[in-house]
């Protein structure tokens, strides 16, 4: 997985599960767009699905505090690191 297709999943994400077109990378998704926990949640999901496998609960607890899209990738490498090449 590199960095480039997990930017593009989760811009794809945003955009069809949110309707959020095109947010900049590095903007706090709280303040720009109103992304709440129940927003996180769903997006959460989105990335189980992505990796293909169900996060542990310290892993969840790791990603409350995600504010920006860079956040998020980077987050999605980091796991995907820990778990075996499909």
């Amino acid at each position: 997985m590199t960095r480039d297709h997990v930017r593009d999943a989760i811009l794809k994400i945003f955009s069809e599960r949110f309707e959020i077109d095109q947010p900049g990378l590095d903007e706090d998704l709280r303040d720009a767009y109103e992304f709440d926990s129940i927003d996180a949640i769903e997006l959460l999901r989105e990335i189980e699905l992505l990796l293909g496998s169900a996060l542990t609960r310290e892993e969840k607890k790791a990603a409350m505090e995600i504010r920006t899209i860079d956040q998020i990738v980077d987050y999605v490498l980091a796991l995907a690191a820990t778990r075996p090449a499909n």
